[in-house]
């Protein structure tokens, strides 16, 4: 959701009223819950123009969609059911509504990486390996962050080596974490895990745990560590964009935040930075990365990474494509 989308709907909850934004907040995840709270918050007065532009778009988009079935997922069932028996159309359901409840893991998306990690830090590595492929990538990140080196890196090697869960597993691991949190009780099979997701939460710890981390991989499993390695997209992997795609990219990234960024960037990347800025863009942006004092790994590490989100999500948007090699079909 980018900050023009974020306002449109924040402009919307608030026309709608307390009982029906509540209503509405409901179905919507801790991330997205955060976004639309601060946009809130942030908005003090909102021009009449605005508001009845907002709600005539709501109002087009809602004209065209249409609710065919109340619950798909019980209408799947029960004709399932009618046309193969029981037996064979249960062995067929659990596949097709995958995933669709997992509440009580889910609940942990709520919490803060620290308090994930605590809640975590005594069980087998197997078993966080299987609730951390739950969680977005950066909050499971941020929990690995918290353990120790040996631990961390005994759970990203189980992730990525896992190859889906079974309903059985899955359903035990949601009843443990329900009862800590107070969740549902009913889990469907979801294949999650592999390599790719190992990559994305390394790729999301800085490059001091990436090294230790892949080190520690490659050590126990070579092959497994370079299928990861194969897997990830680095910062300078931006260099695969086209340049239609890296002006998409520079137009979201604020320049203080890109100067900071290019602090550890390579001559060839930061050329590329130049030649998709106009002339007078690229000058100031020299002269900002000449004068610019020491900054810390730290720093530097957090705006690249800012900047690999805005890629992954123009990516998923459609909106960019990456050049052929091996970290293009992980994003």
């Amino acid at each position: 959701m980018d900050d023009e989308g974020a306002e449109n709907a924040a402009i919307l909850l608030m026309s709608l009223g307390e009982e029906e934004a509540a209503g509405v907040f409901k179905h919507l995840g801790p991330k997205e819950v955060q976004k639309l709270g601060e946009t809130i918050a942030k908005l003090k007065v909102i021009p009449r123009e605005r508001v009845e532009k907002v709600l005539d778009m709501f109002a087009a988009q809602a004209s065209e969609q249409h609710m065919l079935v109340a619950d798909t997922d019980e209408y799947v069932k029960s004709v399932l059911r009618k046309a193969l028996g029981d037996d064979k159309a249960n062995l067929l359901i659990d596949r097709i509504l995958q995933g669709s409840d997992v509440t009580g893991i889910e609940s942990l998306k709520w919490m803060d990486g620290g308090s994930v990690a605590e809640l975590l830090r005594n069980e087998h590595p197997q078993i966080i390996a299987a609730i951390l492929v739950h969680l977005d990538f950066d909050q499971s990140s941020t929990v690995l962050k918290a353990f120790t080196e040996r631990q961390r890196n005994e759970v990203l090697i189980r992730i990525a080596t896992l190859d889906g869960i079974q309903p059985s597993a899955l359903k035990d691991l949601n009843e443990v974490m329900s009862k800590v949190l107070a969740g549902g009780d009913r889990l469907k099979k979801a294949s999650l895990g592999g390599v790719k997701a190992a990559a994305e939460i390394i790729n999301m710890m800085g490059s001091s745990v990436e090294t230790s981390a892949l080190d520690y991989i490659r050590e126990a499993d070579g092959d497994l560590a370079q299928k990861i390695m194969d897997n990830m997209f680095t910062f300078d992997d931006l260099n695969k964009l086209d340049d239609k795609g890296f002006q998409s990219v520079l137009k979201e990234v604020q320049s203080d935040s890109l100067v900071i960024a290019l602090k550890g960037a390579t001559p060839e990347l930061r050329e590329k930075v130049f030649r998709n800025m106009s002339t007078r863009a690229a000058e100031t942006l020299r002269e900002d990365l000449e004068s610019r004092g020491p900054v810390r790994v730290s720093e530097v590490e957090s705006e690249q990474k800012e900047m690999l989100k805005i890629v992954r999500r123009l990516v998923d948007e459609g909106q960019i494509v990456l050049a052929s090699g091996g970290a293009d079909d992980f994003l």
